[in-house]
C-alpha cells in the first residue's frame, strides 16, 4: 500500500469517527460537510487498492461507514425532496439539490451503456429503490425515454407519497411514473413484465441482503431481460458496496462494467438474464 492510500484510509476513519458520534444525521451544516470532505477523500485519484486487503478492523469501519452513509443519503434525499416539493412547480425547482449534476453524469452513463444491448425502446421500467427524490427516473423520463412508463419501487411509502409529490403536476411524468410501495423480495410475478430493471445502490445495506435481492431478481425477471445496477471500485468503496461481477451476479450474463474516474462515485454494471429461468436461486 502506498503513501496516498494510507493519507486516504486515515482521513476515511477519521471522519467515521466523527460521523459515528453525531447524535442525529438530518442534513444541518456539520453533517454535510462532513460528507462532503468523505466523497472528496473518496474521489481522489490515486493508484487502484483492494479493499478487501485491508485490516478486519477497518472492513468492519467501513460496513459501518456505509451503513451510516446510506443512512444520511437517505435523510438528504427526503430533505431536498420536500423542499424541492413545496415549490409551486417542483420539477423546475430540481436542480438545487447539490448532487443533481453527478445524477446528470450518472444517469447518461447507464442510458448510453444499458441501450447498447437492446433493440427497442422499452414501454415499461422498473426502478428499484426509487426513493423520495427519485431523480435517475425524472431524468430519464425527461430527456432520453421520453415514452416509457416508469414502476418505481420503493419500501417506504413515505418516500414514495413525496416522490409522487415532485411530478404531480406535470401533465407528462404524472402519467408515465406510477409508484408501488413494496419490498422488492415480495414481487414475484410482476418483474417479468419489464425489459429492463434498474436496482439502486442503497437497496441492500449489506453484502448480505443485497446478494438476496440480486438472487430474487435472477429468478423472477424475464429471461433476457437487462439489469442496471450500481457499485463502487477502489476509494469510493468506502461509500458503497462493491457488487463482484465475477461472483454476486449468478443467472445474469455481465455485458458491460464501468469506473468512472470523475467525482461520479458509483460503477454501473449491465447485466442481462439468463434464457433459463433460475428456479434453483432461492
Amino acid at each position: 500500500m502506498d503513501n496516498r492510500q494510507e493519507v486516504i484510509i486515515e482521513k476515511v476513519c477519521k471522519i467515521y469517527d466523527k460521523l459515528s458520534r453525531l447524535g442525529s444525521l438530518n442534513p444541518p451544516n456539520q453533517v454535510n460537510d462532513l460528507f462532503t470532505q468523505l466523497v472528496t477523500t473518496c474521489t481522489t485519484p490515486c493508484h487502484e487498492f483492494d479493499i478487501t486487503q485491508l485490516s478486519q478492523e477497518i472492513k468492519e469501519k467501513i460496513a459501518k461507514l456505509i451503513t451510516l452513509c446510506g443512512k444520511a443519503e437517505g435523510l438528504l434525499e427526503s430533505h431536498y425532496s420536500t423542499l424541492i416539493g413545496s415549490n409551486e412547480n417542483p420539477l423546475n425547482h430540481i436542480k438545487i439539490f447539490p448532487y443533481y449534476k453527478n445524477y446528470l453524469k450518472l444517469t447518461h452513463l447507464e442510458f448510453t451503456m444499458f441501450t447498447k444491448h437492446i433493440t427497442q425502446v422499452p414501454s415499461k421500467l422498473a426502478f428499484i429503490g426509487s426513493g423520495p427524490l427519485p431523480l435517475t427516473s425524472i431524468i430519464l423520463a425527461t430527456y432520453y425515454l421520453t415514452k416509457t412508463c416508469f414502476h418505481n419501487f420503493d419500501i417506504d411509502s413515505l418516500a414514495n407519497s413525496k416522490a409522487y409529490d415532485l411530478i404531480s403536476k406535470d401533465n407528462d411524468l404524472s402519467k408515465r411514473m406510477l409508484f408501488h410501495t413494496s419490498d422488492i423480495v415480495d414481487v414475484k410475478n410482476e418483474l417479468k413484465e419489464f425489459n429492463v430493471v434498474f436496482l439502486a445502490a442503497l437497496v441492500g445495506m449489506d453484502k448480505k441482503e443485497k446478494a438476496k435481492v440480486i438472487n430474487h431478481l435472477a429468478k423472477y425477471m424475464a429471461p433476457g431481460a437487462i439489469l442496471v445496477l450500481r457499485s463502487a471500485h477502489g476509494a469510493k468503496a468506502f461509500l458503497y458496496h462493491v457488487v463482484d461481477p465475477s461472483c454476486d451476479l449468478k443467472g445474469f450474463e455481465v455485458l458491460s462494467i464501468f469506473h468512472p474516474t470523475d467525482e461520479v462515485i458509483n460503477s454501473v454494471i449491465v447485466a442481462r438474464k439468463g434464457l433459463v429461468n433460475q428456479q434453483g436461486i432461492t
